[in-house]
């Protein structure tokens, strides 16, 4: 499928990817989102793709002309929801593809009650990306009635392998070489919840460390009151091929005043 290879060569680069997903303001608005286009504007140069849902898209005033690549996000709830964990399919394949994406997006949680019906609809999507040649970007979540360990987000990579996906994004957990060795295409870690700078760039060099391809953060980015800086590190450890110390030093150190340079 050349349409799809081309498109996906514009989010993975050399093996490697940094997506910045910026879909949240369905869940819940989150600090960083009220404006994806200056946000967008102030990390582009160091991502490879941003997510963001279609209405978004349709309003920005930057998305057109940017570098990195456009994943429409075809997945919602909201924090409000009895059941939060259900999500919804609120777009299709062909609105994303008359919106200019590169690729689509779709969230499915394994274990969650409606767990059959997100599987379900993510097989069928899988294939109108194909008919398409659009990539599709699996974000495989063990929630619900599971635990979130090796195991479970090992298979739940495995179903979105299974299911058709070019590209998955997964949480972080030990042994993270069982999960990636579990699948042979791109699985990028997912950031999680805002927390210490350092913490979570360590996390994403462990998981580069033990195979992951990338990474999808976004709150660890449009929360930090520099999204720049934060990408900036993100670059170095995903396409620079940094140590986690070389970040730390340069970018997070430096960036405090705590060295001089």
């Amino acid at each position: 499928m050349l349409g799809k290879r081309r498109r996906l060569s514009r989010i993975v680069k050399n093996g490697r990817s940094i997506i910045l997903p910026m879909d949240h303001g369905i869940t819940k608005p989150e600090k960083g989102i009220e404006n994806v286009d200056r946000v967008v504007r102030e990390v582009h140069e160091y991502i490879d793709a941003v997510v963001v849902h279609k209405g978004v898209a349709k309003h920005s005033a930057i998305l057109a002309e940017m570098e990195p690549a456009l994943i429409i996000h075809l997945s919602a709830s909201t924090a409000h929801a009895k059941d939060p964990n259900d999500k919804r399919i609120i777009t299709s394949v062909e609105k994303a593809i008359a919106l200019g994406a590169d690729a689509v997006s779709v969230h499915i949680n394994i274990g969650s009650k409606t767990e059959a019906e997100q599987i379900e609809k993510a097989g069928i999507i899988s294939e109108i990306c194909d008919d398409y040649g659009i990539p599709l970007l699996a974000m495989m979540y063990p929630r619900g009635n599971v635990e979130v360990n090796t195991e479970t987000v090992r298979h739940a990579t495995r179903i979105g392998y299974e299911l058709g996906a070019d590209i998955l994004k997964v949480p972080y957990v030990q042994r993270f070489e069982e999960v990636v060795n579990i699948c042979d295409i791109p699985v990028v870690v997912a950031g999680g919840s805002k927390g210490s700078e350092e913490e979570f760039l360590k996390r994403v060099y462990d998981a580069l460390t033990r195979g992951a391809s990338g990474v999808a953060a976004g709150r660890n980015v449009f929360n930090s009151d520099e999204p720049v800086r934060i990408a900036k590190a993100l670059h170095m450890l995903v396409h620079g091929n940094a140590s986690f110390e070389e970040v730390v030093e340069e970018v997070v150190k430096y960036e405090r005043g705590m060295v001089v340079g």
